[in-house]
């Protein structure tokens, strides 16, 4: 298997305090450096850089299972017990779902747990949990 190495990811954001307050706060994510116009997050190991501006476009255009989800969009994969933890602070937070926290292709390969939820200036993220990462490229 291939060591996995930290992407860096870049995308707009309305305010940068809302921002804060979501990746940080809620998220639970590390600030790191900054600027009036941008900010950077540890985003669970990878590098997100927010900046000010207008968020890119999307829409609910891919089908996955029977749910039509927001695309495109930024999304992690954790091991279960983190994304259940992660999920259950975003409850806590009084998060609006895309699409809440669920379990699909249940049984089969490639089972996971998932959710899709938007942070302050609509972009839409999903976090994926797996019992067992080597699903995560199961066929």
């Amino acid at each position: 298997m291939t060591m996995l190495t930290p992407f860096h990811l870049a995308y707009h954001v309305t305010d940068l305090d809302h921002a804060r307050a979501f990746y940080g706060g809620v998220l639970g994510c590390a600030e790191g450096r900054s600027t009036d116009t941008w900010v950077d997050f540890d985003f669970f190991g990878h590098q997100l850089s927010l900046h000010l501006g207008e968020p890119f476009a999307n829409a609910l255009t891919g089908k996955v299972g029977g749910h039509m989800v927001p695309m495109p969009h930024l999304g992690l994969v954790l091991g279960y017990d983190d994304w259940r933890a992660l999920a259950d602070r975003l409850e806590g937070a009084g998060t609006e779902w895309v699409l809440a926290p669920s379990v699909r292709f249940e049984g089969e390969p490639g089972e996971q747990w998932t959710m899709f939820f938007r942070d302050p200036s609509g972009n839409p993220i999903e976090i994926k949990g797996f019992k067992d990462l080597a699903g995560v490229f199961a066929g």
